[in-house]
């Protein structure tokens, strides 16, 4: 098995079809999509998630601890791959993304990446938000999407830190960096298949939600952030 494609939901019934096409695209693409597998780490989800995902063929990791970091980690606890990598349930990968990922791990200076990502639907306020972040991108190297190391790199450092409610996927990547400079290795962006991420988040909280969501997200870098984000951000019983 060359990849294990994770996938954190929560009540993804509606949108993880539409995640698992793009998925089916890119494994036709790589040529041998019997070295992909899927799975789903379904969240403690309340409609049709695991039903969605084992009749697509999907290995479905059931997780009950309500944090996002865990439902990664669990995911990735199944793994058979030698790479991992991680996705969105709303999003849709592109269809060259493990060809790209492949060319990125092919050299052994990289440790970990990240695909990148474009938005379904931009306005004034999605843009700037967009804008805001790319300075940090360019100089740290670290970006969303399609996330991926070697699993061997993902065990050495523990996974994902389930004790941070949110911003989990930013501290990961810091920890891979981190390990990579003891090896002379750096993080990579293979923004030649760059994710589509949704805006259902713009949708529901506004264009411009993202800036306060954005000093929250820093408060919980520093540990001082509180839970009662996550529940209102991710864990919607609307959904």
């Amino acid at each position: 098995m060359r990849y294990s494609l994770i996938i954190p939901a929560y009540n993804e019934q509606q949108l993880l079809p539409r995640l698992l096409d793009s998925i089916d695209i890119a494994r036709a693409a790589y040529g041998s999509p019997e070295s992909i597998e899927v799975i789903v780490a379904d969240n403690m989800s309340t409609d049709l998630t695991t039903e969605v995902a084992t009749a697509r063929g999907c290995r479905v990791a059931k997780i009950e601890k309500r944090v996002i970091a865990a439902a990664r980690n669990g995911g990735a606890a199944i793994a058979r791959g030698e790479i991992v990598a991680f996705i969105d349930a709303d999003s849709q990968v592109h269809p060259q993304t493990f060809i790209e990922i492949d060319r990125a791990l092919a050299n052994e200076r990289v440790i970990a990446g990240a695909t990148g990502v474009t938005l379904d639907r931009w306005s004034v306020g999605i843009a700037l938000t967009y804008v805001t972040f790319l300075p940090m991108v360019w100089m740290s190297g670290m970006d969303a999407g399609v996330v991926f190391c070697r699993k061997a790199d993902f065990d050495a450092m523990g996974g994902y830190d389930e004790t941070r409610l949110i911003a989990e996927d930013v501290a990961f990547l810091w920890s891979l960096r981190r390990l990579g400079k003891t090896r002379g290795q750096r993080l990579i962006r293979a923004t030649r298949a760059k994710a589509i991420a949704s805006t259902r988040k713009f949708d529901e909280f506004g264009d411009w939600h993202y800036f306060p969501l954005m000093i929250e997200g820093l408060r919980h870098l520093l540990r001082r952030g509180d839970g009662d984000l996550t529940d209102r951000y991710w864990y919607k019983p609307k959904r």
